[in-house]
């Protein structure tokens, strides 16, 4: 029996399933191009699967993060430049999971959008895949959601999923922090992926666009500039880690910048005290201070003011663990200690100014 007449389809809709289907396929080869002992990187099953066993972890425990790239995607969306921000968003998600002795061993993306772009699609993912191949995990699935009405043309969002293990036992912070701990500052790449609401108005007062010259200096643009990804700080900080028993724990300079959270990481009755004056502040942030007339303290609870990871070392083994940080291409600072605290003083104390 033949249909009367033609009946509405998904496309009609619009969702294109075989412009998900040709994304997919374009993807492969960059997942699997990011194969590790326990994944082979294939895509396509309704899950990703991942053999334990074969990472040669004796008593693991595992060890979660998921984690977004925030408004930076409206810098990627309207300046037409994709190809980093998925290393952004892995970036996010397994520098929290090194920062408790984690080895990230797998990640899964989340890709919402309107309009379903392939190239656009592979882009980013391509970016993603980079990030995996940064950090040693292997991509070993994620979703793709066309949504026309949920979202505008051309916008889009990403979420990410990373999963870790650490022999038991040798999960971070460790207990034994001491006053007299040093504090060692991994210098940043730029702004990382937070505090790009208050960029965007920054920009917007200023007059600029993404096109325009980049008003810190560096001879690119603007967009080009505040698009420069996150640090993936894990191979380092892992090797350091196999190297020393040094090393007491990390912080991850991310949302809430320094004041927030280094006190997460410390136990009670201690401060941590930065010298200010330690820290080398890349240009791009003495702009921002300047053209929005940012007080000090808002940076410092906003940015990551040019440090984007903090280890905690013991006095005995701070020069080594610098010695080793930067031999693996770290810029390292030494950036403060740790003091003792009564119950009413603050967890953070700053001394020096910040050259901004």
């Amino acid at each position: 029996m033949s249909e009367s007449r033609k009946g509405m389809t998904y496309s009609d809709a619009g969702v294109d399933i075989d412009a998900g289907n040709a994304l997919v396929n374009a993807i492969k080869p960059l997942a699997r191009a990011t194969r590790r002992p326990g994944a082979d990187g294939r895509l396509g099953g309704f899950g990703g699967v991942f053999d334990l066993k074969a990472t040669g972890f004796s008593d693991p425990i595992l060890v979660a993060a998921n984690d977004g790239v925030g408004t930076k995607l409206k810098i990627a969306i309207e300046s037409g430049r994709h190809e980093t921000i998925g290393v952004d968003l892995v970036a996010m998600c397994v520098n929290d999971l090194v920062v408790q002795g984690a080895e990230p061993l797998f990640f899964l993306d989340y890709y919402a959008t309107g309009k379903l772009d392939t190239a656009t699609g592979a882009t980013i993912v391509g970016g993603i895949a980079e990030g995996c191949r940064q950090a040693g995990c292997a991509l070993i699935g994620g979703e793709t959601a066309e949504m026309p009405g949920m979202y505008a043309d051309g916008d889009y969002d990403l979420a990410g999923f990373a999963v870790g293990a650490a022999e038991r036992g040798r999960l971070l912070p460790k207990i034994d922090m001491h006053a007299g701990d040093v504090l060692l500052g991994l210098a940043s790449s730029g702004v990382h992926s937070n505090g790009y609401s208050l960029v965007r108005r920054i920009v917007e007062k200023a007059g600029l666009d993404w096109r325009s010259r980049a008003p810190f200096g560096g001879g690119g643009s603007l967009g080009g500039a505040l698009l420069e990804p996150t640090r993936i700080y894990v191979r380092p900080l892992l090797r350091a880690l196999a190297k020393t028993d040094a090393i007491r724990g990390f912080a991850h300079i991310t949302g809430g910048g320094f004041t927030e959270n280094v006190p997460r990481v410390l136990p009670a009755g201690i401060a941590a005290e930065i010298d200010l004056s330690a820290i080398r502040v890349p240009p791009v942030f003495g702009w921002l201070s300047k053209a929005g007339k940012i007080a000090s303290t808002e940076m410092l609870r906003t940015f990551n003011c040019g440090i984007g990871m903090v280890a905690i070392v013991a006095p005995e083994g701070a020069d080594d663990v610098k010695a080793m940080l930067e031999a693996e291409g770290e810029t390292v600072c030494t950036l403060g200690r740790l003091v003792g605290r009564e119950e009413d003083e603050p967890r953070l104390r700053y001394r020096g100014k910040l050259a901004l």
